[in-house]
């Protein structure tokens, strides 16, 4: 099915949407230097997934945020790289246009660059992904570098990393001082080196995220790191209002669901115990009854 047709037929297509060529690293890259932003959104299943590519968001993000935002946990950490798998595979079988990049869980990574290249390769083969996301600065340079050499494109990802919750305290504004926004820009500077092809830059003051932005040739992608990334993302459920908790600061809520939701199954509660679902319109009837009629005519 080519993707014009994918996005003009089919229940749920989007009335009037634009058909749009496939969405490649190399379109990032020329995005950053036409100064054109760069949309990405998360997403954990099939049916966000459709939605968000039909909306042309340039790139999915199958976050390890799903931990908290579909599982219910406290933070990323719980979430399995077998878990993390199946998410993959069904947002894969949504997308057409975007570029899809997968989040690397905690402990997929950390033991070794052995490991961690072994776990990427199973996000790539297993699950069709085009990228994989790994947080932290100089101290992944080489998985990076050894990704990049197996041909699997790396997302970066530096400032607030949930995966260093603990170590953080807690999710915590970074680089607000002189010596620590050094420090991320040096490090993202790394990853550069390394081979990444983008990095997420994280809960940051804006003029440190527009420095590194500066500095780099890849793009950046913010989230609460101020408007002058080369991009920027947001969780679906706190897009939508469906995360159940209060926003953080850089969230922008652009939808309620929850509260259509919420109207939609109390509206389908109240049918039920009133009898108004199903109606006989809505239920099917005995053909030998049909039949019995039309031998009597």
């Amino acid at each position: 099915m080519s993707i014009t047709n994918f996005r003009t037929t089919g229940a749920g297509a989007a009335s009037g949407s634009r058909a749009a060529s496939k969405v490649t690293f190399q379109t990032l890259q020329e995005k950053k230097q036409g100064h054109r932003p760069i949309s990405a959104l998360t997403a954990y299943d099939y049916a966000t997934a459709r939605l968000v590519d039909e909306a042309d968001v340039d790139l999915i993000l199958v976050g390890d945020s799903l931990a908290m935002v579909v599982m219910g946990y406290e933070t990323t950490l719980p979430v399995t790289v077998d878990e993390m798998l199946h998410h993959t595979r069904a947002v894969r079988r949504a997308v057409k246009r975007a570029v899809v990049v997968a989040d690397m869980p905690f402990g997929s990574y950390q033991n070794s660059v052995a490991e961690g290249v072994a776990n990427a390769v199973r996000f790539v083969k297993e699950a069709g992904a085009e990228a994989v996301k790994i947080e932290g600065g100089a101290v992944r340079c080489e998985l990076v570098e050894r990704l990049t050499n197996a041909g699997i494109p790396v997302v970066g990802h530096l400032g607030l990393t949930p995966q260093a919750v603990h170590r953080m305290g807690g999710y915590k504004v970074q680089g607000r001082t002189q010596a620590a926004a050094e420090e991320l820009a040096r490090d993202a500077r790394m990853l550069e080196a390394a081979g990444a092809s983008v990095i997420v830059l994280e809960g940051m003051p804006m003029e440190v995220a527009a420095e590194i932005t500066a500095q780099l040739r890849i793009p950046t992608i913010g989230i609460g790191a101020g408007p002058n990334c080369d991009g920027q993302i947001l969780v679906f459920h706190d897009l939508v209002n469906l995360s159940f908790s209060p926003p953080a600061k850089f969230v922008r809520r652009y939808g309620d669901a929850a509260a259509l939701f919420r109207s939609a199954i109390e509206s389908y509660r109240r049918d039920v115990e009133e009898r108004a679902f199903p109606s006989e319109a809505e239920s099917y009837g005995l053909a030998v009854q049909a039949n019995a009629a039309s031998r009597q005519h």
